[in-house]
């Protein structure tokens, strides 16, 4: 959860609420873990709040850097030896998955 919301806050600092609404399919109804979770996110000092929103700091962007590139580095590991057509069908393949998941959830 702590990458998911220093991925999410790399793009623009946002208001509480409207980072909750971005992280709500994450994060769930658990308000405890999401308080947990951003907590610890300002202790280590990755983010902090500029008026009235929530902003990665200097260390918050380098660790989301940081994290990016090892990512990257492990989906290229990952699909090593699959071609193009092949990753692109397994991710049509999870996103459809995903759309039915969600649709059964409501």
């Amino acid at each position: 959860m702590q990458w998911q919301t220093l991925n999410v806050l790399a793009d623009a600092p946002l208001s509480p609420g409207d980072l909750d609404g971005v992280l709500n399919p994450f994060w769930g109804s658990d308000t405890r873990r999401r308080e947990s979770e951003l907590a610890a996110l300002v202790g280590r000092g990755l983010i902090i709040m500029v008026h009235d929103r929530i902003s990665l700091s200097e260390l918050g962007h380098a660790k989301n850097t940081e994290a990016q590139r090892l990512v990257e580095d492990s989906r290229l590991d990952i699909s090593m030896g699959i071609g193009m057509d092949e990753y692109a069908m397994a991710l049509s393949v999870l996103e459809r998955m995903t759309l039915n998941a969600e649709r059964l959830a409501r």
